[in-house]
């Protein structure tokens, strides 16, 4: 931390004595500013940390046991089904075999761990140790603090997401000589986009725990609580409202259409579930709609042919809207939180 302050005041000094220049060179080099100087040191100590270290290895193993199980079962496929290379590529995504989850389960289970590792002691250990005091004294913003430690979590967080995603791609590249098409290129990269907002909306949740309680445990305990409850027990209260709500005679054919669409409602309000269908959207161009209700005459009037690029990103555009509201909307509570809080230097 005292390397850090002696950046900022250093980088202050320098805009300083630049600014009272009546002449300045065009050519001249310009210092960082505070902000990015944070940035940089929190991306720093994020890389260099164990706990990063550690559990980025359990997400990696996990990653290439799915990418053993679907490339296991897609050799099987194409033995028994005569070799059928259509959306082959995206199958590294979605296949699995031997009892094992696909990569995208894999993702969408373990990757919020890492948004909760990253953030569950930004500002709180800063405020423990006394040292959020001695960076407030430096002529920086405040919230330029808590952005900071916002925009360093969510590059690191898109290098691991992009990261794992080109070692799949690679791998299954050099596994079964396959090479993906443009389409299918371009649904990876939306899918890990998507990944990305869906990890910093955690990151975001821990941030607000570690504003709003004083203790790292605690908004460690926190974070997993949130991550435990929408990935377990929002599913078993979702279905015993639509066990409550479904009308008991069966003939209620419009009661039971409006449960049903209460229900999805209600399950779109998860984070995971939003995730776990836009991704499985994009990766899956056979599925053609996301409404549980579909007339004969519409299933009898649909072509029956795989949606393009641009008609599955329309499908799932409304999914990637709520991510990102529910990003902003927990970042807007903790940057609130933070800049209402009185900060006291330490006797």
């Amino acid at each position: 931390m005292s390397v850090w302050v002696n950046k900022l005041r250093g980088t202050a000094g320098k805009t300083g004595a630049a600014e009272g220049k009546t002449s300045v060179s065009s050519g001249a080099p310009r210092t960082a500013s505070p902000f990015w100087v944070m940035v940089q040191k929190e991306f720093g100590d994020h890389i260099r940390s164990w706990r990063f270290v550690i559990l980025l290895g359990i997400v990696t193993l996990a990653c290439i046991g799915s990418l053993y199980t679907a490339v296991t079962a897609l050799k099987d496929g194409a033995q028994t089904s005569g070799g059928d290379a259509n959306f082959l590529f995206l199958s590294m995504f979605t296949v699995s075999s031997s009892g094992l989850p696909n990569f995208l389960t894999f993702l969408s289970f373990l990757a919020p761990l890492i948004g909760i590792a990253i953030g569950f002691d930004a500002v709180n250990s800063e405020r423990s140790k006394g040292t959020l005091s001695r960076v407030m004294s430096q002529p920086v913003h405040r919230d330029d603090f808590l952005v900071a430690k916002f925009v360093a979590g969510l590059l690191l967080i898109a290098v691991v997401v992009f990261s794992l995603g080109f070692l799949v791609m690679g791998t299954g590249l050099y596994t079964i000589g396959y090479p993906p098409t443009p389409e299918e290129f371009g649904r990876v990269i939306v899918m890990l986009l998507i990944t990305t907002v869906y990890v910093g909306l955690w990151l975001n949740l821990s941030l607000l725990f570690s504003v709003r309680f004083k203790q790292a445990a605690t908004s460690a305990l926190s974070g997993i609580a949130v991550w435990i409850f929408f990935l377990v027990f929002y599913g078993m209260i979702v279905n015993l409202i639509g066990n409550a709500l479904t009308p008991s005679d069966p003939n209620d054919v419009q009661g039971y259409m409006d449960a049903q669409n209460l229900l999805t409602l209600l399950s779109r309000i998860s984070p995971a579930h939003l995730f776990q269908e836009a991704a499985s959207t994009l990766l899956l161009p056979d599925v053609r709609t996301l409404n549980p209700f579909v007339t004969q005459e519409q299933a009898y009037l649909a072509i029956s042919t795989p949606l393009s690029f641009g008609q599955s990103t329309l499908l799932v555009w409304p999914h990637i809207v709520a991510l990102i509201a529910e990003t902003s909307l927990s970042f807007a509570a903790t940057y609130l939180l933070f800049m209402r809080q009185e900060i006291r230097s330490r006797s």
